[in-house]
């Protein structure tokens, strides 16, 4: 398939390159700065400079695309995530592509035993409350849309107050303290949606 990947130098969204680029597929990486894709080198991987906040670049980008992936990163620039989200929407209508694969940050729930819960509960409840909100705003938009999304919350929290969240857990040997919380194995359940309408218009949980 002929993918876009927005957020393709975040640490998810390098993983996603990679397993669709092992896929055999062929990849658009969407990036401001292109020197951050330098580490990956493949004939099926072209790097589109421009920026979320542009419509005019994102139309361009998805030009002839038939997937779009959003990983999205932090969110400390604030609205700016939540406009591109916007932009990548609109510009998904115009060109007639349905299938949108985003990965956001949110939900404060259950912990499942490890201290995860607790540095995310003060990262996003108190250091990145800005953020969180944010990624509340693009679940949102998509939501709102008539696009066949799956979005996937990568944390060690569901929100059980959202509808249609499914939970994923991973084995236990990811049940630590470590914040490249299994970011590869997200990218290949994000890469394996492409092939599956288990997880259509859902938001998927995956707890570590």
């Amino acid at each position: 398939m002929k993918l876009i990947i927005f957020g393709a130098t975040g640490t998810v969204g390098i993983e996603i390159v990679k397993q669709a680029l092992k896929n055999g597929d062929e990849v658009t990486a969407f990036v401001r700065d292109p020197q951050k894709m330098q580490t990956i080198s493949h004939p099926n991987l072209h790097i589109h400079v421009g920026d979320v906040l542009s419509l005019n670049d994102v139309e361009n980008a998805l030009h002839n695309q038939e997937a779009v992936f959003c990983a999205l990163g932090d969110g400390r620039k604030g609205k700016i995530r939540a406009e591109g989200t916007k932009n990548i929407i609109k510009a998904m209508s115009k060109e007639g592509i349905k299938r949108l694969i985003c990965q956001t940050t949110l939900g404060l729930g259950e912990s499942y035993g490890n201290l995860n819960f607790i540095w995310k509960h003060i990262m996003f409840g108190m250091l990145l409350k800005k953020a969180f909100q944010d990624h509340k705003v693009q679940e949102k938009y998509i939501l709102d849309s008539s696009l066949d999304y799956t979005i996937v919350r990568p944390s060690a929290f569901t929100d059980d107050q959202i509808t249609n969240t499914y939970r994923i857990g991973f084995d236990g040997s990811y049940k630590k303290l470590n914040l490249k919380i299994a970011r590869k194995e997200v990218a290949d359940f994000m890469i394996r949606q492409l092939n599956t309408s288990e997880f259509l218009k859902r938001t998927v949980s995956i707890s570590n």
